[in-house]
């Protein structure tokens, strides 16, 4: 954990995206002793916005300008993730905590580089924006596992399958775009990551993917640019002492599940779906179906990546939702996939 000697922490924003803007900036202004002082965006005209919007006094034409201002302490990272890596690199160079959104990075090569380059700086905290599934149910679902409900592991099930891109007529969303979003695909890595918190890392990946339109709206200008994302993805796993995964992500599901987890087990079954409300499902050999679990209050840890960061940076916690490492897991297994996926072969973790 890193501490700092100043009394307040001064943050500057580099990307304000959907996120940043809905969660970590209103979520830092909470935190007592927290200056959001600067912020650049993608154009000078969306920076002076979101500097009008949240009263940031500071605007600064080039992200590197931002990262070389020495009275700032902090980076909160909300770019897409092209540039995740080089951004990351630099403030930890220049000497600054970095709060990263998801999608650490468009390929591995990327985020073992940003892992090095935190490793290379243990005073200072990099922390990755966590999945937001199942961080309300993550510690009844943990207690149930080290109780033994499900027995030992026999299968997992990851879904996330919807209609996000189902309306070919839409402009292409930079999460269809390679150069932007890389391996990762539709929401494979965040639901993986989810699913890291209760089951091992899969020691092998056989993956097929689709992509049914090979062509959108070109968000730029006149015409159509290519899809390089998949938007169909299958995957099989095999995990330590031999239970098996499948994992399904789609994003041209009409009416599809949606979001879920399902744990089976020798002796009883986990399931949690996610929509406008997590919701916990449990059952046993003596259940006719699935009941549902009340989680208490006092164990619903729910969203606090702003205030883990800032506790982090103050020497008052570690970061547990999500580090370097544990990001570094994910983005093996979207990359497995994708290699796996090429190959039409299995392909075996760790990689090397």
């Amino acid at each position: 954990m890193a501490s700092t000697s100043s009394s307040s922490i001064r943050i500057g924003i580099v990307g304000a995206g959907e996120n940043t803007r809905v969660r970590h900036i209103p979520g830092l202004a909470a935190i007592k002793d927290v200056k959001i002082v600067g912020v650049v965006n993608r154009t000078p005209a969306s920076t002076a916005r979101v500097a009008a919007d949240f009263g940031i006094p500071q605007q600064y034409p080039m992200w590197q300008e931002l990262i070389a201002d020495p009275s700032i302490d902090a980076v909160v990272l909300g770019t897409w993730p092209n540039l995740h890596c080089e951004v990351t690199c630099a403030a930890l160079a220049a000497g600054k905590h970095v709060l990263c959104e998801a999608r650490m990075a468009r390929n591995l090569a990327e985020a073992r580089q940003m892992h090095q380059a935190a490793l290379a700086r243990p005073d200072l905290v990099a922390m990755l924006v966590p999945s937001p599934f199942g961080l309300l149910a993550d510690l009844e679902i943990r207690q149930l596992i080290d109780e033994q409900f499900i027995g030992e592991l026999r299968e997992l099930v990851v879904l996330g399958a919807d209609d996000q891109f189902f309306d070919y007529s839409k402009l292409l969303h930079w999460r269809q775009d390679a150069n932007i979003s890389g391996f990762n695909v539709l929401t494979l890595g965040i639901m993986h990551e989810t699913a890291l918190r209760w089951v091992p890392q899969p020691t092998r990946v056989f993956a097929q993917t689709q992509t049914f339109e090979p062509s959108r709206p070109n968000p730029a200008g006149a015409g159509n640019s290519p899809v390089t994302v998949p938007d169909s993805v299958q995957v099989l796993t095999q995990m330590p002492g031999g239970a098996r995964g499948v994992y399904h992500f789609s994003g041209i599901n009409l009416h599809g599940p949606g979001k879920q987890i399902h744990l089976y087990g020798s002796t009883g079954t986990i399931k949690i779906t996610f929509g406008e409300q997590e919701r916990l499902f449990i059952g046993r050999v003596a259940d006719a179906e699935l009941r549902e679990l009340t989680i208490p209050p006092e164990k619903r840890i729910g969203w606090r990546a702003e205030a883990e960061f800032i506790g982090a940076i103050r020497g008052k916690e570690s970061v547990r939702r999500t580090d370097f490492g544990s990001g570094l897991q994910y983005m093996e297994f979207t990359e497995a996939v994708a290699r796996s996926a090429a190959l039409s072969l299995p392909v075996d973790l760790p990689l090397l």
